[in-house]
This record gives structure tokens, sequence and C-alpha cells, in this order.
């Protein structure tokens, strides 16, 4: 396997909370929903999205990273990919490789190359999942253990193939009612000892499995229709997470986290929020 042997570090990530120093973003310019390709779509259809507003919305969250100290990147965007803007998905970071994923979905099959072509100007080494059904809204990381999400855009195989190239962590298969997307949309990790959930999605093994480990933020049906688990964690314990998940942002107040509210509506209608919309390739410790 390639390991980037960059003297700077340029990729590290073991967890979903320490300190995000840089993160890879597209900007929404092309985004529309082309073909319905989930749940949420299905339901913002007819409505469909407000560009404007879109971009609107996206540069706010972009100079609120950068604001907190995050190194944004932005990938060329193009009119043939409308659903770009989800970077989390073309690739993830496990320790120090950068995966680049192979997409599932025949109308973000392409973002790919894009991120590889980024990664090869920057001489960036990364893996490429040739021939895996994987994507990194199913891949949720703690330390030495990898949660992938079993979906209809990540099997088996690539979950037993990542156990292989990274035998140093514990690969844990999570299957979960296809329906809702990608495993970040019904969990996600916020810090050492908090996790946010929606257990309709997933079985009672997983849920006491969770239970066991974290202290877990149940999301109301409501709010996970509104992507309450799809937040992003910035670390020392600062989330981006939506101004209308007013349940979440509570609970999450309530255990000591500073939640920044920054509002994008307009791109969750195509099922995706802040973690969708971020790929991080660099964290440092957090201080708290």
């Amino acid at each position: 396997m390639e390991h980037n042997s960059q003297p700077e570090n340029r990729g590290w990530v073991k967890n979903e909370y320490d300190v995000l120093k840089k993160v890879i973003l597209c900007s929404p310019q092309y985004m529309t929903i082309r073909e319905v390709i989930n749940e949420t779509q299905k339901h913002f259809k007819d409505e469909g999205i407000h560009i404007e507003v879109a971009l609107e919305q996206h540069n706010e969250f972009v100079s609120t990273l950068r604001k907190n100290g995050v190194e944004v990147i932005l990938l060329p965007y193009h009119k043939k990919y409308p659903e770009q803007v989800f970077t989390r998905d073309i690739g993830f970071t496990l320790g120090q490789t950068i995966f680049v994923a192979e997409m599932a979905s025949e109308v973000r099959k392409g973002e790919e190359d894009v991120l590889k072509q980024w990664l090869e100007d920057e001489e960036i080494s990364y893996y490429n999942l040739l021939g895996d059904q994987v994507e990194g809204g199913d891949v949720v990381i703690d330390q030495d253990t990898v949660y992938v999400g079993l979906s209809n855009r990540t099997n088996q195989q690539a979950a037993d193939h990542l156990q292989a190239l990274l035998p140093q962590f514990e690969v844990r298969a999570i299957p979960f009612k296809a329906e809702y997307l990608h495993l970040d949309c019904v969990f996600n990790v916020v810090s050492q000892d908090v996790a946010l959930i929606y257990r309709p999605a997933l079985t009672q093994e997983d849920i006491e499995l969770f239970s066991s480990k974290y202290e877990l933020i149940d999301v109301s049906e409501e709010e996970q229709f509104t992507l309450g688990t799809n937040v992003l964690c910035i670390g020392n314990k600062r989330i981006f997470s939506l101004p209308v998940n007013k349940g979440v942002n509570e609970q999450l107040r309530n255990k000591g986290f500073e939640v920044i509210e920054v509002d994008i509506t307009e791109i969750i209608k195509s099922g995706g929020s802040f973690r969708c919309c971020t790929m991080p390739i660099l964290r440092e410790k957090s201080t708290m």
C-alpha cells in the first residue's frame, strides 16, 4: 500500500473530532437533482435547488471554516457532476493513507478523477479502491475502530478489503436501512465519548454496541430528515450544525459543545449536510 511519506504529513486522520486543519470541499455551482438517488431528493425533486442560495450558503460555510483556522481546499467543479458538493463520498483519510473511492451511483462516477488529479498535482500519494463499492459517507472513524456502513453504496467486500489493508484497525461493518443513504445520516461520533444516533435505522446489536462505547444523543425522526447526525466536528468540542436542528443543538450544548450554526438548508435538499460536504485530510490532536 502507498503511504504518504511527505515529512509535513499532509494526510492524517484518526477520528471524527480532533482539530481539523485541512479539508476538501467543492462549490455547488452545478448542483441539481438530475436523477433522484435518495429519499431527500425525492421529497424536493419538484421544488429543485436554488443555485444562488446554495452558493451563498456554501460560501458562508467555507468562510466560517476559515475563520476557525481550517485550511479549505476547493476542488474544481464540473457541469457533468451535479453531486460534486458532497466531497465526503469520493474519498476518505484513514491514518496517513488517503483512499479514493469508486462511486456506486452512475450520476457520480468521475468525481473521483477530479480528486485524484488534485492529489497528483500536490504530489500526495493515495490508495485507489478500484473494484470496491465504498463511499466515504459510510466510513466513520474513531481511533483504532472504523465503522463501515453497509448500504446501497458500500458493500461487505469493501469492508473486508479495508480490514485486510488496515490490520492495525478494527473494521466493523454496520448494516442499516438503505433508505437512509449513508451511515453518517444515522450515526456519527462527535467526541471520544459522545455520539449522535437515529436508532430506528440500526440493528439492536449495533445500538447496544454504540451504547457500550458512547453517551448517545438521540436524533428525532424530524431532525433525522434534516440530517441532524450529519454534523462536522472541527476539534475542541466545536461542531457545525444546522440552526433548524434545535433538539440536537440543545443536547450538544448541554454536553459542553460549542455549536456553530450555519444555514445550508438549500444544500441538504440533495441529501447531505456538513459532514457530507467535507473530506478531512488532516486533523491534529485536540487540546480538550
